[in-house]
């Protein structure tokens, strides 16, 4: 079986390292502003085609490039971890500064976390590259799923993430509304880190 990207898949691979490139890039340069870092940990990845087309028959969509790559808009996932919440955000503004790049979504969880507790912002990122897209056009647009959060946000949605796929979970509501208490820990502790950061200057 051929894989559900198609024709496209080292396309995918230019876009991959073109964003992995811009974040490094700007890792460097906050370096070699403060001696900090800009962010903790990255971690990039082309979704594996069986896992794709898991995805799409969960969401009863064809098995090929139009849903793999249009319809569907994680072929390339990011994950930006930062100590600090403002790190976050100035993550995100770096962002909006990539060249021939365009955020057409986001969705803003650590001001608006969701109900079980999850924090984290996420954005769409939509990509133009000299190379053909899913529809012909050249310069072509692929997309890429950003998620960037705290170490503290990250724990928990791993911790969260493992906890969905267990099966016959006891006392269910009380894991559901500890998970919830701990992320309202967490989310506490990264403020007065925050503020203990501010107060150092």
């Amino acid at each position: 079986m051929s894989s559900i990207y198609g024709d496209y898949e080292n396309t995918l691979d230019i876009v991959k390292d073109k964003i992995e490139k811009a974040l490094l890039d700007y890792q460097q340069d906050i370096f070699e502003k403060t001696n900090d870092k800009g962010f903790e940990h990255l971690s990039i990845r082309i979704k594996s085609d069986e896992s794709m087309r898991e995805k799409c028959r969960r969401k009863g969509l064809p098995e090929d490039d139009m849903s793999a790559l249009y319809t569907l808009k994680d072929a390339i996932g990011v994950r930006v971890v930062c100590s600090f919440v403002d790190d976050v955000f100035s993550v995100i503004e770096f962002i909006r500064t990539i060249p021939d790049t365009e955020i057409v979504e986001e969705k803003d969880y650590i001001r608006h976390a969701k109900p079980n507790g999850y924090r984290s912002y996420h954005i769409i990122l939509a990509v133009r590259v000299p190379y053909e897209d899913v529809y012909g056009n050249n310069p072509g647009t692929y997309y890429v799923e950003m998620q960037i959060r705290t170490i503290a946000m990250d724990t928990w949605a791993s911790l969260e993430h493992k906890m969905k796929y267990k099966r016959d979970i006891p006392n269910q509501e009380l894991l559901v509304s500890e998970l919830k208490r701990v992320a309202d820990e967490l989310a506490s502790c990264d403020l007065s880190m925050q503020t203990i950061r501010d107060l150092i200057g």
